[in-house]
């Protein structure tokens, strides 16, 4: 489907909504505007055409869905006073952007050259992003946001399942909460799965709704996970990154940098 053929498709189903739509096709972005607040949200069409191609009714079930909880967001007042236990840090690619169609300026920290996180008031069916102007308002700052998010996301559950292949474990961790990828700033997890882990341990955020930790004997195990974090990168509603990390010591570092460290001889493989 052709990034036009999808504009159409998108514009049928939000008819019913008082939502008004502009097309720049030197971009092949369509734009979302509540006229009410001059508000909206920005879609690239170019990149989901090739998922509309793999399964149409789930992709556009998920472009309208965020196009939807998008508009609402716009619409609502972030209040950080009083909900300190729903403040949460949600992780996203390098390329996130940090500054929003309107202008608002959203708090964020690096991570890893990947990935950044950025700051969340939960909502029932959704999340906020905190702002810096909301912030500023509560007077909290960006440390004082950063520990409260980080303690309550150690005390979610961190359940996982498991799988084998040719000797290597992994470990999916998939509660779809909204915050399973956010799982790896609990430092006292990774801490866990080092223990239990034998081989190399190596971690991968493919996208926001799965954690994969692996236990890593052999240089299979390291084609099976790169294989397995790209194929759920590309199948992801919110994609961070195809590239797994090795973890050593409390430090994440991506495998491509340390492909020395793969067995190089097949013969040592289990």
């Amino acid at each position: 489907m052709k990034p036009l053929e999808l504009k159409r498709e998108i514009e049928k189903h939000l008819e019913d909504e008082k939502w008004t739509t502009s097309y720049d096709r030197d971009t092949d972005k369509l734009r979302i505007v509540d006229p009410q607040t001059d508000k909206g949200v920005t879609v690239n069409l170019a990149g989901l055409t090739g998922k509309m191609a793999e399964n149409k009714e789930k992709t556009l079930e998920e472009i309208l869905h965020t196009i939807t909880e998008g508009m609402q967001l716009l619409s609502r007042e972030i209040e950080l006073a009083g909900n300190e236990q729903r403040i949460y840090p949600v992780l996203r690619s390098a390329s996130f952007p940090v500054e929003t169609d309107d202008g608002r300026k959203l708090l964020y920290r690096d991570h890893t050259a990947e990935t950044r996180i950025l700051y969340v008031v939960d909502n029932p069916s959704s999340y906020a992003m905190i702002d810096e102007d909301t912030a500023a308002k509560t007077g909290k700052s960006i440390t004082e946001i950063e520990e409260t998010a980080l303690f309550n996301l150690r005390s979610l559950p961190a359940p996982l399942t498991e799988d084998t292949v040719a000797g290597n474990t992994f470990y999916f961790l998939r509660t779809d909460d909204g915050y399973d990828a956010s799982r790896i700033l609990n430092d006292s997890l990774l801490q866990t799965m080092a223990e239990k882990i034998h081989g190399e341990m190596a971690v991968a955020v493919p996208h926001q709704d799965v954690v994969i930790f692996a236990d890593l004997q052999n240089k299979t195990g390291y084609d099976v996970l790169g294989q397995m974090a790209f194929q759920f990168f590309s199948e992801g509603r919110v994609p961070i990154t195809a590239l797994p990390f090795l973890y050593d010591q409390g430090e994440l570092e991506p495998i491509f940098v340390l492909a020395q460290k793969k067995p190089q001889d097949p013969k040592k493989d289990g």
